[in-house]
């Protein structure tokens, strides 16, 4: 009970975030995340690399991301996953609506995935939106394009359509402890039993106004290939809005 109220009196305090404003409308953040264990039986690790570039306007904001993420459990390796995306908003007339676009492209060894690219589009609405906070939805519509190993051999080349649901949220403690989540659901409109999870969260401390260091766990499963993983690391994070 003593953390909760204590957690309550953080978030309720004042706080400054340091965002977009009328004379910053660029964004860049890089984050090297990863761990290592070494045992007398065995070594493993795992590195994660993640690039988020954005540029803002009054109306349209536009956001890059990149991200690598290599692992290795003694001579195997597990992960060799790649990602990339790109993705606009662009304000409607109506307040706390915008439009959205993205297009996606991935490929993992730990999913089996050999090829995949997104594209689409649809709606989104700010639940919260504040100096210091920021949540909100998005829904719409996806063409994908796969080709997936259902066996180490056997390739899965199809297309199909997707509903996409994100959940996207930013909350700053006087701007010195930042939560920071993208999670999305995306179910085939064709197949109910073939859908994407995609989970990525993080927990950043602020160490000075441009360096973090940073906790993250991202979580993904491909219900076709019936592979998923977990993937909970710490590092550091360079921030700047300029």
């Amino acid at each position: 009970m003593k953390y909760l109220m204590l957690l309550l009196l953080l978030v309720s305090g004042p706080s400054v975030l340091a965002q977009y404003n009328d004379s910053t409308h660029y964004y860049i953040r890089y984050a090297s995340t990863g761990s290592i264990n070494s045992t007398n039986e065995g070594h493993s690790y795992l590195l994660n690399n993640a690039l988020k570039t954005g540029i803002k306007k009054s109306r349209f904001s536009l956001n890059g991301n990149a991200g690598y993420v290599y692992g290795q459990q003694d001579s195997s390796i597990t992960n060799n996953d790649f990602g990339a995306s790109i993705d606009f908003n662009y304000k409607s007339s109506l307040p706390k609506m915008y439009y959205w676009g993205l297009a996606n492209y991935d490929k993992s060894l730990s999913l089996k995935i050999n090829d995949r690219l997104q594209v689409g589009g649809g709606l989104a609405y700010s639940l919260v939106e504040t100096k210091n906070s920021m949540l909100n939805i998005s829904d719409g519509i996806l063409y994908e394009k796969s080709d997936l190993f259902l066996e180490d051999t056997i390739h899965d080349v199809y297309h199909t359509f997707r509903n996409s649901l994100r959940l996207q949220y930013r909350f700053s403690i006087h701007d010195m402890i930042i939560f920071d989540g993208n999670n999305f659901y995306q179910p085939s409109l064709q197949n109910g039993g073939d859908y994407i999870l995609r989970f990525a969260n993080s927990l950043s401390v602020k160490l000075y106004k441009w360096l973090l260091i940073t906790a993250t766990m991202n979580y993904n499963r491909n219900s076709r290939t019936e592979k998923e993983n977990l993937l909970f690391n710490y590092g550091i994070t360079f921030e700047k809005y300029f």
